[in-house]
């Protein structure tokens, strides 16, 4: 249910009407709950004012212009990361093991496809989710939900899942660790990461495709070489690679905290992250999560799922991109096995009608989640790769350019998601069960789902 907060005080004066990074807070809030306490919230939200951003413009704008070419067809976006980071995962080991798995499924990617990969991370501010209801009951006790460690704590009690401001400031902490970690092994010492003869291939053995598989991480590998071979000194691009990131943009009080003018350019900037995204929940056009995304000049992902309105959807795009600027907006397509083909379709065929330079991409995990007889919340392999099939499929035959894949995945070895390669059952769930929200692929699901990916793309693109 909605909730109207609270409005915070402003130091900065507006026009009546004019856009500013709090106006949504005269709209429509979905998916926030309230904060008990609205003098820590703006003590809260006064200390990230002034907190040195996470990102840069430039960098923002960099990663808008490599959108700009997916969506004309000339590369291809890969975004994934956690359902929802937790502040403990704060670590080395997992961040070297999600950007490595990202690192190893752009290579495949790039290989197969022979096109740039555009590889952005739910990573470094992804650590709110949407849910379906408000409050749960543990034990007999009514309390709020868990809605990420943004908001409150997994733990079940009532005093923990009170929603907490200062958790932003832990979040604000976390994110920025991991971006200047990020950004150090993505800048230099990261090459052996890359190198194919340290990606596992037993795993594959039982995929059908398992020596198309191995004969691609061979040729990786002896191209990688040849090319240190014989410049060992100059050639520094295998040690370097372009990593953004991304995140839902749910909780609009730490958002709005870092979102602000920069020198010499016009416009507001998101300095939480490089993308934002808006949720399948919170796209209602009078709501207060289109009010603040409209205002500010990163790229924004839309998730579209049933049920949706397209019309609505038109006015939406409309509204957030204006002026029609590539490289602005990713539609994340997000329908299910069961209704892609049913909806699919249409909703290219009206934005395509509207003449919107959108990059599509096909988020194949969030319509295909299900409960096994033990509730143990799950996805199938085969569901998410048979939506991305038919995407393919209905992308190819509107004669469209289906230019990205968003997956939510992890670098570590958990058992969240059946299926795959090494053909993971409902029993093998709990061996190593760890997401606190949805089910996630691991290490070896995702580079194999990126393999099939490539194999999809080439069956409609190849050149």
């Amino acid at each position: 249910m909605a909730t109207k907060l609270t409005p915070l005080k402003r130091s900065e004066k507006f026009k009546k009407g004019e856009w500013h990074p709090l106006s949504w807070n005269d709209h429509k809030v979905n998916q926030l709950p309230p904060y008990p306490d609205v003098d820590q919230l703006q003590k809260v939200y006064d200390q990230l004012r002034y907190l040195p951003p996470l990102t840069t413009s430039w960098e923002i704008e960099s990663l808008k212009g490599k959108l700009a070419e997916v969506a004309a067809g000339n590369g291809f976006l890969l975004q994934g990361g956690d359902c929802a980071e937790t502040f403990d995962a704060c670590n080395a080991p997992k961040i070297v093991n999600t950007l490595k798995v990202l690192l190893q499924m752009s290579f495949i990617l790039i290989h197969e496809m022979g096109i740039p990969v555009v590889r952005v991370g739910r990573m470094a501010g992804q650590y709110a989710k949407p849910r379906s209801k408000d409050f749960e009951e543990v034990n007999g006790v009514k309390m709020y939900n868990y809605r990420g460690d943004l908001i409150n704590s997994f733990e079940p009690n009532e005093e923990a899942r009170r929603p907490d401001p200062e958790r932003m400031i832990t979040a604000y902490n976390k994110a920025a660790l991991t971006l200047n970690f990020l950004r150090a092994l993505s800048d230099e010492g990261f090459a052996d990461l890359q190198h194919p003869e340290q990606w596992e291939l037993d795993f594959m053995k039982n995929n059908k495709y398992y020596k198309e598989y191995e004969m691609m991480v061979h040729s990786i590998n002896k191209a990688v070489s040849f090319m240190e071979a014989i410049t060992p000194n100059q050639f520094n691009t295998l040690h370097k690679v372009d990593m953004y990131t991304s995140h839902e943009a749910l909780n609009l009080y730490y958002d709005a905290a870092q979102t602000r003018r920069v020198p010499r350019k016009t416009g507001w900037f998101n300095l939480s992250g490089h993308m934002v995204w808006l949720g399948n929940r919170t796209r209602g056009l009078d709501n207060a999560h289109v009010e603040y995304l409209r205002g500010i000049q990163n790229p924004i992902g839309i998730k579209v799922g049933p049920p949706f309105d397209l019309d609505q959807i038109v006015e939406l795009i409309q509204k957030l991109n204006p002026a029609h600027e590539a490289g602005k907006i990713v539609i994340i397509t997000r329908f299910g096995v069961k209704e892609v083909e049913k909806d699919l379709p249409r909703l290219i065929r009206r934005v395509n009608r509207e003449g919107f330079p959108v990059v599509w991409s096909c988020d194949p995990m969030h319509g295909n989640t299900f409960a096994t007889s033990k509730k143990v919340k799950t996805r199938n392999f085969d569901d998410i790769l048979n939506e991305l099939r038919a995407t393919f499929d209905i992308h190819r035959a509107e004669a469209n350019y289906l230019g990205g894949v968003h997956l939510e995945l992890t670098g570590d070895n958990v058992t969240e998601c059946v299926g795959g390669a090494n053909g993971l059952n409902e029993e093998g769930l709990n061996r190593n069960y760890e997401t606190y929200c949805d089910p996630r692929l691991n290490y070896e699901q995702s580079l194999e789902m990126a393999f099939l990916v490539a194999r999809e793309w080439n069956a409609s693109y190849k050149r």
